[in-house]
């Protein structure tokens, strides 16, 4: 694929964005090729994803030059089918969901800017691993326009209320001490490539089932009830350690803590 390019290494899926000349900007065919990279992956046995862009950016954000086709035609009939995500999204979402309903976790690794599209697919993966002096903006108003591609099912989950109106009234960009303080950012690395990668080597080292489970018990856990979490708790925990061996690995594991631990 011309805009992104998937590699595998030790159970982990390198995707990255490669239209390097334009800073990764989305177009078209970004928007194609970011779909069928999740797809590919989604479908891979890696266990772990790590996001990133070549060059000087994450992603600047849509490629306005790039989306001609879509003047002279009717924006209702360009958005509100449901054509990708099993009928919950359109192709613009698809760009950020594809990776939050990935089954396996996922790591953005953040560099230059990240605006726009970039910041929502950047909001699609689970972790966030940020260069100091990278920066983040909602930038939709600036076109008088409102964020589309999942940003208003994925930022509220990460920060508080008064932030999300903040961000995308003024569509101003923030730095990254600044994103992290309000939620945006997990962690920051002069090398977040490097850094997302070492922490996907960890993930990839644990059980895949299990963190197939934790993922989505924490999926369940921030839209579900007190009583569905519960239960779903119970019910991987159960299918988990119903795993032929599992027990006696679990029993090992714990002999080798302290007894108060166990």
């Amino acid at each position: 694929m011309s805009r992104v390019s998937i590699t595998y290494e030790n159970h982990i899926a390198f995707v990255r964005l490669t239209r390097s000349d334009k800073m990764n900007a989305v177009d078209q065919e970004m928007i194609d090729a970011v779909i069928a990279a999740g797809n590919e992956v989604a479908a891979s046995e890696a266990r772990c994803v790590v996001l990133s862009g070549e060059g000087k950016a994450f992603c600047a954000g849509i490629d306005i030059s790039g989306l001609s086709g879509m003047i002279g035609k009717d924006p209702a009939e360009l958005l509100m089918p449901r054509s990708h995500g099993n009928g919950t999204t359109n192709q613009w979402q698809e760009v950020a969901m594809v990776w939050s309903r990935m089954e396996i976790p996922v790591i953005a690794a953040i560099h230059g800017v990240c605006f726009g599209a970039g910041m929502q697919l950047a909001l699609g993966a689970d972790i966030r691993i940020a260069a100091p002096d990278a920066k983040f903006a909602v930038m939709e108003m600036k076109w008088g326009i409102v964020p589309d591609m999942g940003g208003m099912v994925l930022l509220p989950k990460l920060v508080r209320s008064d932030v999300l109106r903040r961000l995308t009234y003024t569509a101003e960009p923030i730095g990254t001490a600044q994103a992290e303080r309000w939620g945006l950012v997990t962690e920051v690395a002069e090398d977040p490539l490097a850094a997302a990668t070492a922490l996907a080597e960890v993930i990839a080292g644990k059980s895949p089932s299990a963190i197939r489970a934790a993922k989505r018990l924490i999926s369940l856990a921030e839209v579900a009830g007190e009583a569905a979490v519960l239960e779903a708790e119970s019910r991987e925990q159960a299918e988990l350690l119903g795993k032929p061996h599992q027990m006696e690995v679990v029993a090992a594991e714990f002999g080798k803590r302290p007894a108060v631990f166990k």
